[in-house]
């Protein structure tokens, strides 16, 4: 899995979990397992205002974009966030 991220100043947050092909996105649960290789699932399709973007399975690999809202004094790790690539399953650490 990689999770790529948009940036975005908001007042709100996000908590993040993996559970194998599963997001735990502020305690709602997305399961992306039936995603086979090759296929899109459109944003518009998942009723989550932080995906931010086509939720996509390429060589096996699913693609995720997520919105990482962030305050007024953010980090530079948080306003230019890297690709997570392969978290564990559990709670994924964002920057701040």
């Amino acid at each position: 899995m990689k999770i790529h991220f948009e940036s975005q100043r908001r007042d709100d947050s996000l908590d993040l979990s993996r559970q194998g092909d599963k997001l735990i996105i502020n305690g709602q649960t997305f399961d992306f397992s039936v995603i086979p290789d090759g296929a899109t699932l459109p944003a518009s399709a998942v009723d989550c205002e932080f995906i931010a973007g086509d939720i996509e399975r390429i060589d096996g690999v699913l693609h995720i974009t997520l919105l990482l809202p962030h305050g007024p004094d953010a980090s530079q790790a948080a306003c230019f966030p890297q690709t997570i690539i392969n978290p564990a399953d559990g709670p994924v650490e964002l920057p701040v």
